[in-house]
């Protein structure tokens, strides 16, 4: 199990960018797939990125795609998503999430084992 705590979220202007981080604990950081995840109000959570053991490789949502950049440093136990081009359409809670087992990029919530509390994202228009 791995203990994970999102950072960075707030309040922004359409047009405007932020980065999240998400801190993990534990010392086998580099082992996971991390994921970044989404949920708007009355909306199911959705995918938003998600990245390889040693960040060779990606994968968003189309909905994101060139906008948001996913990054890890495994050295710092830390993945990022840095959001530019924001939309008020990305307004939601961001949520980092760990697949324990780490063979391949999920899309699927299910797949991830451990997951953040969570940082609220709002874009004002």
């Amino acid at each position: 199990q791995v203990q994970l705590v999102e950072s960075g979220g707030g309040l922004v202007q359409a047009g405007g960018s932020l980065r999240l981080s998400c801190a993990a604990s534990g010392r086998a950081f580099s082992y996971y797939t991390m994921g970044w995840f989404r949920q708007a109000p009355g909306k199911d959570r959705e995918f938003v990125a998600a990245i390889s053991r040693n960040g060779g490789r990606t994968d968003y949502a189309n909905s994101v795609k060139g906008r948001f950049t996913i990054s890890r440093d495994n050295t710092k136990n830390t993945v990022y998503l840095q959001m530019n081009s924001l939309k008020p359409e990305d307004t939601a809670v961001y949520y980092c999430a760990a697949d324990l087992l780490g063979g391949s990029l999920e899309r699927r919530a299910e797949a991830y084992d451990d997951w953040g509390q969570g940082t609220q994202v709002t874009v004002s228009s």
